[in-house]
């Protein structure tokens, strides 16, 4: 399954590591994941989620407001690769987990792969795996720019609100390969927005160079939700973009602000991969 990101030869899993021919040797971790990162342009112990914005992520996406969307993804990926005996489906950028333990419980035929930048989220994606009892599911931290899969592994590759990479993706996808890309309409999370800022503003579209692919269908998936306590608004406001880049007096703002009503705004589109 795996390529070594090293040398680019085959890994082959023994005892509890994974080792290619030029005894490049991978150990999986004792949370069930494999560290397939390399230090070629860097660090990566400071790669991706910190440990407050996962935490944040899986209390939010555990209270069910995204379940929606979760619930989309699974029937989606599920058409697509309904005539398929064992497909192999890359979650890239998956985060905590949640979207890949979804799909691996919908999809209980399929290989599940998330992949994931920050150890520590993949860590926590592995430990999520494990306790919903997924069998179907294999967690590596690598990256969506190198991605340790040969040519023509996967079926279909999901991107949730995360890096797209048109090469990569390419590459690994089967002649005829789907990719799904999800990323937030323009009034997304306006509410909390409105909260935070005196001029709230709009998402732009996102605009990807996908070059190797022809848009093959697009839907937008969109609902309000409330945020019913203050935990939860601080939950989904620690998840996003706009944490860091929050002064502490707009931060300040959550307090008390509870029950608050905000907009859920998905862009879904399924590509193929041209022939």
């Amino acid at each position: 399954m795996y390529i070594c990101p090293i040398c680019r030869e085959k890994l082959k899993l023994s005892d509890r590591s994974y080792r290619c021919r030029n005894r490049h040797c991978f150990d999986i971790s004792a949370k069930g994941y494999v560290n397939l990162l390399t230090t070629k342009g860097r660090n990566p112990s400071k790669a991706g989620d910190d440990k407050l914005m996962l935490r944040s992520r899986t209390d939010f996406l555990d209270s069910g407001a995204y379940a929606p969307l979760a619930d989309r993804l699974c029937g989606l990926m599920g058409e697509l690769v309904k005539n398929i005996k064992q497909p192999n489906i890359i979650d890239s950028g998956c985060g905590e987990g949640y979207y890949t333990v979804r799909l691996g419980e919908s999809l209980k035929n399929a290989c599940i792969c998330g992949i994931e930048l920050s150890k520590n989220g993949a860590a926590h994606a592995s430990s999520r795996a494990k306790a919903a009892g997924c069998r179907n599911i294999w967690i590596a931290a690598a990256s969506a720019f190198e991605l340790p899969f040969r040519e023509g592994f996967a079926d279909a590759v999901i991107s949730i609100f995360a890096p797209v990479s048109n090469d990569e993706y390419a590459r690994v996808l089967k002649k005829g390969g789907r990719l799904i890309v999800v990323s937030p309409t323009e009034k997304h999370l306006f509410g909390l927005k409105a909260l935070l800022y005196d001029e709230p503003y709009e998402n732009k579209p996102n605009h990807y160079s996908l070059r190797c692919f022809e848009l093959e269908h697009e839907e937008r998936l969109e609902y309000t939700f409330t945020l019913e306590t203050d935990k939860q608004a601080g939950d989904l406001f620690a998840m996003t973009p706009y944490y860091y880049k929050t002064s502490a007096e707009a931060k300040a703002r959550l307090a008390g602000c509870a029950p608050l009503e905000t907009e859920a705004g998905f862009l879904i589109q399924v590509y193929r991969k041209k022939l």
